[in-house]
């Protein structure tokens, strides 16, 4: 079936838009295989260009004879169409339904999507395993690179090129990841050269009720730790949790078999408390309505920012085993592709001061979540505006990156970016011409061929013109950790992303645009200073030169007459 048969209003004419704090501007509506567009007739600049994906929630209101459309859209926007005919109100409501879900991902938007520039970097090769494990292995001689994924055989979330332990073979490998739930054994995450120890993260191990074990297992483990240290096992979950989980097969590693290493049970909820925390929090954010009272009660009643605070303290703690303690950490809940990659993600942000650059955070995302397998085309089907959900939806990426913007808040010249380079990011796994955050993982999107056939989001972001309203103009390089408050009074709500349209953020991008306008003023004067330094030692040299011809000539005319 082609996108067209889903069209059952391409185009109509005399329909009003409003956006939130403007008044309506008529114009006309089309709808195409990929796009809502409209134009204004009176105003050019009042156009709108939207993605269909990026819809999650249309509701429909009649009056009288004519109709109204408010698109919740997934970046907590709101737009709302009005009609003057019932069936065109419906037709292309039903449009837009159909064509925001769609499930046949060759027939979304990036396979189609043509870049009108040329690509200055292409984004699928910029950041390379083999490169990051060579500078791995200048720092430490006991680890190699292991090609036992190469066909996702033992893993389909994980990437087909891994570092393991020097003294590890692929055998072994095998054996643990038979003895891991998805086969998601223990892998490297990140190296701290500081302490020269690594944090590892994996699923659980599949112990179940008969306490089953696996010697290969407990020997890569142990591989980890050089000499007689030992390791911590940071489990994302509760202990109840963790406990219960041995009754469907998992469980945990038994310290009679993993002496060396000791336990940490954390709280993290999985995804589908999150979907419950979003959609109350969502609720308030979209409505002006509310009271002073009644706003701070759902948003302490959502629990949004209690979910925050505690990845934040688990990230904490972790970074702390390894920075303080010079301990190595193992992180893992269940099947470690939700609130695993947030916490080992958010101990390389406090850590490793290059994640905190425009493309080490990159970086970052491109290892540890799309190589690392977080199922992004389950988790971001949806975001939790609509009152229905997908199996597998969870707002669990958004919630990695609220927690960088808290961080953000407290050290604000800590970061070459700024909030608005995580809300593009967040857009963009919801809602994208681009097709890095397509699919659940390395195997399923080297199937369809996307390196070929789409364009990497980091290709555009990288260019200079997009990155540049990015990037944070108080950025100064902060080599030292980063130790950020979790107390509760020290979290704050994101107001760049979920209170988007109060008049106070307005105010606030207006102070940031005169910052780089300063900024810029201060970049011309010292490139300009440095032009008349130099303009002034051409003098100079000049001055001497003629001097020196001025003595020489002196000195040939005194010769002729003594």
């Amino acid at each position: 079936m082609d996108l067209v048969d889903f069209i059952r209003a391409p185009k109509v004419d005399n329909v009003s838009l409003r956006r939130r704090g403007r008044p309506y501007v008529e114009g006309t509506l089309v709808v195409t295989g990929h796009h809502l567009i409209f134009s204004s007739r009176t105003d050019h600049t009042e156009e709108l260009i939207l993605l269909h994906s990026a819809v999650e929630h249309i509701e429909k209101k009649a009056t009288g004879q004519q109709g109204t459309l408010t698109l919740c859209c997934k970046n907590f926007d709101l737009i709302k169409l009005r009609f003057n005919s019932i069936e065109d109100t419906l037709n292309v409501a039903s449009s837009i339904d159909s064509l925001s879900t769609i499930e046949n991902t060759n027939m979304k938007y990036p396979f189609f999507y043509r870049h009108l520039k040329a690509v200055e970097e292409d984004g699928w090769e910029l950041f390379n395993p083999e490169i990051e494990f060579s500078i791995l292995f200048s720092l430490s001689q006991q680890w190699r690179i292991s090609l036992a994924n190469s066909n996702f055989q033992l893993c389909p979330s994980y990437p087909p090129i891994i570092a393991v332990p020097k003294n590890i073979s692929d055998d072994t490998l095998k054996a643990s990841a038979q003895f891991r739930q998805l086969g998601r054994f223990p892998l490297l995450s990140y190296y701290h050269k500081k302490n020269r120890v690594v944090m590892l993260r994996s699923s659980q191990p599949l112990t179940t009720m008969g306490g089953r074990r696996s010697r290969e297992d407990e020997k890569l483990v142990n591989a980890t730790l050089e000499g007689g240290l030992k390791g911590i096992i940071v489990d994302t979950r509760s202990q109840a949790a963790a406990m219960n989980s041995r009754a469907k097969g998992g469980g945990v590693e038994p310290e009679s078999n993993y002496p060396r290493w000791k336990r940490a049970y954390q709280n993290i909820e999985r995804y589908p408390a999150l979907n419950d925390s979003i959609a109350k929090l969502t609720e308030a954010s979209l409505d002006p309505t509310l009271s002073m009272n009644s706003w701070l009660s759902k948003l302490e009643s959502s629990g949004w920012l209690d979910h925050v605070q505690i990845v934040l303290s688990t990230a904490c703690y972790a970074a702390q085993c390894l920075d303080v303690q010079g301990t190595t950490v193992l992180v893992h809940g269940e099947a470690g592709t939700d609130a695993t990659l947030q916490v080992t993600s958010l101990v390389q942000v406090l850590l490793d001061p290059s994640c905190r650059t425009a493309k080490g955070f990159q970086g970052l995302i491109d290892r540890e979540w799309l190589r690392g397998g977080h199922p992004f085309a389950e988790r971001c089907v949806k975001v939790g505006v609509s009152p229905s959900r997908y199996k597998g939806q969870g707002p669990v990426f958004l919630l990695f990156l609220d927690c960088v913007w808290q961080v953000y808040q407290q050290f604000p010249c800590s970061f070459e970016f700024n909030d608005r380079f995580l809300i593009t990011l967040f857009e963009h796994a919801y809602s994208s011409q681009f097709g890095t955050f397509l699919y659940n993982n390395e195997a399923e999107r080297r199937q369809a061929q996307l390196k070929t056939k789409t364009i990497s989001l980091w290709s555009h972001l990288n260019e200079s013109d997009i990155l540049k309203p990015l990037l944070n103009p108080m950025y100064e390089p902060n080599d030292a950790a980063l130790w950020p408050s979790v107390a509760s009074q020290s979290l704050v709500l994101w107001p760049g992303l979920f209170l988007k349209w109060r008049e106070s953020n307005k105010n606030e991008d207006i102070l940031w645009q005169e910052v780089r306008r300063i900024q810029q003023i201060n970049t011309d004067l010292k490139s300009k200073a440095i032009s008349l330094r130099r303009e002034y030692a051409e003098l100079q040299a000049k001055v001497l030169e003629e001097r020196r011809k001025w003595q020489e000539e002196q000195e040939d005319r005194e010769k002729q007459n003594p």
